[in-house]
């Protein structure tokens, strides 16, 4: 199989990149093993095409900022007895161009035709543009 799927998720509680990136470094936020997971209810239906390499692709207050790739899915039992999903990354957060995104529950599938490319190699290090004025530029269309 070569085709492969991605997820999309709200990084809920994240107000930076960088936010993002120090949350995964805390206990809480890794597995055992040390990678950075993020535990979700629902159990993905394509898990296959998305281990056969797909990302997890970060959206911070409204706007797609960086993926990471998706290495393992691990069950997780819930104190209460539930089945959980932990969607198990690798620690490299790579950045990608801006894209907006309106809010919206869990995570959802994102089509590697859909997904906001990479930055360029030396670009990944630039500041990023304010908020306001990304959000402006997509919607005009620029970005």
């Amino acid at each position: 199989m070569d085709k492969y799927i991605n997820l999309i998720k709200l990084s809920v509680g994240s107000e930076c990149y960088e936010s993002l990136a120090a949350w995964q470094q805390t206990k809480r936020a890794q597995t055992a093993d040390g990678y950075p997971r993020h535990v979700t209810r629902m159990w993905p239906k394509r898990q296959d095409e998305i281990l056969n390499g797909g990302s997890i692709f970060w959206v911070v207050k409204g706007v797609v900022t960086c993926r990471q790739r998706i290495i393992r899915l691990d069950e997780v039992i819930g104190s209460d007895g539930i089945r959980r999903c932990a969607i198990v990354s690798d620690p490299e957060l790579i950045r990608v161009q801006s894209a907006l995104k309106r809010p919206f529950q869990g995570w959802r599938y994102l089509k590697p035709e859909d997904a906001p490319p990479d930055l360029p190699k030396g670009r990944e290090r630039e500041e990023p543009l304010p908020v306001e004025l990304n959000r402006a530029l997509a919607e005009i269309g620029v970005l």
